[in-house]
């Protein structure tokens, strides 16, 4: 079968979407937090069941749900979708909007929104394991339909393959998986090499001597101190990391204090940062570790700094030849398919499914922003305007972006598993 058959193949048999918008809404409407996502791991298996899937393992690593699809010999494919959502009150406005309420890790009850587009992913990677059932004769191999939880916490693909992933499912050939972005609705990037960056974050608490705030030369103050932190931070990444180099470095949060007249005794700092290269993340590390301990001495802080990390994600680095073929099957069927699309600082645990055996993999991103919207943004050199991931107001546009989302699924698999 050549390429192009592929994209014929998809386009002779389309599958009828309308109940997977239904689905898409309800999962919208229904997001769980991670490690809390009991309700949607047992809605996906009881929707691989209805499909005729007839071994799925449940509960791998937590809610981690994975399809078994055997259909012959030939290659072993892993599509992965990730489901958990996030601590965040959704502002869009759209009827099927999340009214939903969760206690955190901590016993907070927080309101919750999929603000990153993790139930288009699902949603999608269901719509895919239909079709490609419904293809099974122009296929051989096996498929694996996967599900992933605690993405947004860095930790849900290690805790997969921690729970023996690779004992309960075959080992697959090639690992595939998209994320939907603030991109064109339609439009479908990947890239060869790294696609996605590192993230790692830290919680950092510095200390001070506390007291009253009309005295406060018998205190240390640690405000005063994680300020002087928060602005030299600055410099790691302007004045230490070459240019060439993909590095951020943000401070996401900075808590001290209960009333306006205490001076408290310690200060916590939350830091984020982006990189690629582990020669920078060592760099970075280290310069934060510098200025914070330097810092602390020149500001008499009694005890030493505690550097908590919180989160860690890995590159996600496309193995150039997957990605090369996927690129060329995707070019025979989307008009809008960009095979060197930028690299994103957003960042993924997606990849730890194949490092961890050493497996190729590929993944591409997914526009889901409207075209009137996007397009009136573009024209008005305005688009970092238009809401993206993580933000109250993301709302990918339910088509075309399922339908690009679903064959995207559907092609990248049959570029392994074509007879």
């Amino acid at each position: 079968m050549t390429q192009p058959a592929l994209s014929d193949l998809l386009k002779a048999s389309p599958l009828h979407l309308g109940p997977y918008e239904d689905l898409y809404k309800y999962f919208h409407a229904h997001p769980e937090l991670s490690r809390q996502e009991k309700s949607t791991s047992e809605k996906l298996a009881a929707h691989l069941a209805g499909l005729g899937v007839s071994e799925i393992h449940s509960e791998i690593g937590g809610y981690g749900l994975a399809g078994v699809i055997r259909n012959g010999e030939g290659n072993t494919v892993l599509l992965r979708a990730d489901m958990d959502a996030l601590p965040v009150k959704e502002l869009t406005g759209l009827p099927y909007a999340s009214s939903i309420t969760m206690s955190d890790a901590e016993g907070n009850e927080k309101p919750v929104m999929h603000a990153c587009g993790h139930d288009m992913h699902i949603t999608c990677l269901l719509a895919a394991a239909e079709t490609l059932i419904k293809v099974q004769d122009a296929w051989c191999g096996t498929l694996i339909i996967l599900f992933q939880p605690d993405e947004e916490r860095g930790g849900g693909a290690q805790a997969m393959v921690d729970d023996g992933l690779y004992s309960k499912i075959p080992v697959p050939d090639f690992v595939l998986g998209q994320h939907v972005v603030r991109m064109k609705a339609g439009s479908i990037g990947s890239r060869p090499g790294a696609i996605m960056a590192a993230c790692d974050s830290m919680k950092i608490t510095v200390f001070g001597r506390g007291g009253h705030g009309s005295q406060p030369h018998q205190t240390v103050d640690p405000v005063l101190l994680a300020a002087h932190i928060v602005v030299r931070l600055q410099s790691v990444v302007s004045r230490e990391i070459n240019p060439n180099d993909l590095a951020v470095l943000t401070v996401g949060s900075l808590h001290a204090g209960q009333a306006e007249n205490i001076i408290s005794d310690r200060a916590e700092i939350g830091v984020d940062f982006r990189s690629v290269k582990l020669e920078v993340r060592e760099q970075i590390i280290a310069g934060i570790k510098r200025i914070v301990e330097a810092e602390c001495a020149a500001s008499g802080s009694p005890k030493p700094p505690v550097f908590t990390p919180t989160r860690r994600f890995p590159p996600t680095v496309n193995d150039n030849d997957a990605a090369s073929l996927v690129a060329a099957t995707f070019a025979t069927h989307f008009e809008d398919f960009d095979g060197d699309t930028p690299r994103t600082n957003i960042a993924e645990d997606f990849s730890t499914l194949a490092t961890c055996r050493g497996i190729p993999s590929c993944f591409w991103l997914l526009g889901g922003i409207d075209h009137g919207i996007w397009d009136k943004a573009q024209a008005e050199s305005r688009t970092e305007e238009v809401p993206g991931n993580h933000s109250a107001l993301f709302a990918p546009v339910i088509q075309p972006t399922m339908r690009v989302g679903v064959d995207a699924l559907c092609l990248a698999a049959l570029t392994f598993l074509k007879k």
